[in-house]
């Protein structure tokens, strides 16, 4: 198993600085690190996440990222929920701190929704909410599909039961192709410009999604996600277009879908029909913002929370965040 662990000794004393800045919990903030064993086919591996909020608290919520992404993605949304809510997120397996596996071909929804329900066990609770962005959402509609599920209220970030050719065809493209970095620098120019959809981003957001995406390896950068994914993701005979449609019309709890307004994977499409078929389906759009948004500012933050804080939370008229 490789090492993903960033040697701070051997990064020079600027960028220590800016680790200690961004990597350290707020102060008010108290954030806990923990994993869990999980199965897959070929054997046992850990699956890290990072906790907020009263671990006492009966009221959770699971924050999923997206393909190549990792659970501190959802630092700052987690730092405003956790006075409600316990706040779980976790790295699925191959990403951030969790463990690759040894055969590239076990990266599957099936695999990490299998991995989620040993988190949940392992958190001892009953019931939970779900915010998943892109593959997170995905794996929270099919786990909220499912008889007896744990999820009694999802979000879904940008992405629904229709992901259109076109962005599989982009996220192909990248994933598992990001050249090795000589600098933290250097490694932000390209995440910022590879992931330019996220939208508007302060300095330090960026540099938080940089430094999260890193680990240190042969004197520079690289991201910190099995490149292998990418094999998986492109699979022999992968379709040009998802269609799941029975799975989510199977789910029964309170839904936000949220779609950035220049979305290339959730169409305007599909986004429409999602609020038409779900009984409990709310919506909203926000313009400016591509694939994905990064539920980091305030006014996505207030979507996602006011949704998760309204007991009622029921089918409500299609909506637009303002910039």
């Amino acid at each position: 198993m490789l090492d993903c662990s960033v040697h701070l000794a051997e990064i020079n004393m600027e960028s220590l600085s800016l680790l200690r800045a961004v990597l350290a919990p707020r102060p008010h903030i108290e954030m806990r690190e923990s994993h869990v064993q999980c199965a897959h086919p070929g054997g046992l591996h850990r699956v890290h996440y990072t906790e907020w909020g009263d671990p006492d608290n009966p009221n959770v919520v699971m924050c999923v990222h997206g393909l190549t992404r990792n659970g501190r993605d959802f630092d700052f949304l987690a730092e405003r929920l956790c006075g409600e809510f316990r706040v779980v997120c976790p790295d699925v397996v191959g990403r951030g701190s969790s463990e690759w596996l040894g055969d590239p071909a076990h990266y599957t929804i099936p695999q990490y929704v299998n991995d989620m329900v040993s988190l949940v066990a392992r958190l001892k609770v009953e019931t939970l909410a779900w915010v998943g962005t892109s593959m997170g959402g995905l794996m929270g509609m099919a786990l909220a599909s499912l008889p007896q599920t744990p999820i009694t209220r999802l979000v879904m970030n940008d992405v629904g039961p229709v992901i259109e050719a076109e962005a599989i065809e982009r996220i192909g493209e990248y994933v598992g192709r990001a050249p090795r970095f000589g600098t933290i620098d250097e490694a932000e120019g390209f995440i910022r410009a590879l992931c330019a959809p996220f939208g508007p981003l302060t300095d330090a957001q960026w540099r938080h999604i940089t430094l999260h995406a890193l680990r240190e390896r042969a004197g520079g950068y690289e991201m910190r996600y099995d490149p292998r994914i990418g094999e998986a993701f492109r699979g022999e005979g992968r379709p040009g277009r998802v269609d799941l449609w029975p799975m989510f019309d199977a789910i029964q709890c309170p839904t936000l879908v949220l779609r950035g307004g220049d979305s290339d994977l959730l169409s305007v499409a599909t986004f429409k029909q999602m609020a038409e078929r779900g009984p409990r389906v709310s919506t909203h759009e926000i313009p400016g913002v591509g694939h994905a948004p990064m539920l980091m500012d305030e006014q996505q933050i207030g979507v996602v929370r006011g949704f998760l804080c309204d007991p009622g939370s029921r089918r409500k008229p299609l909506s637009r965040i303002t910039a």
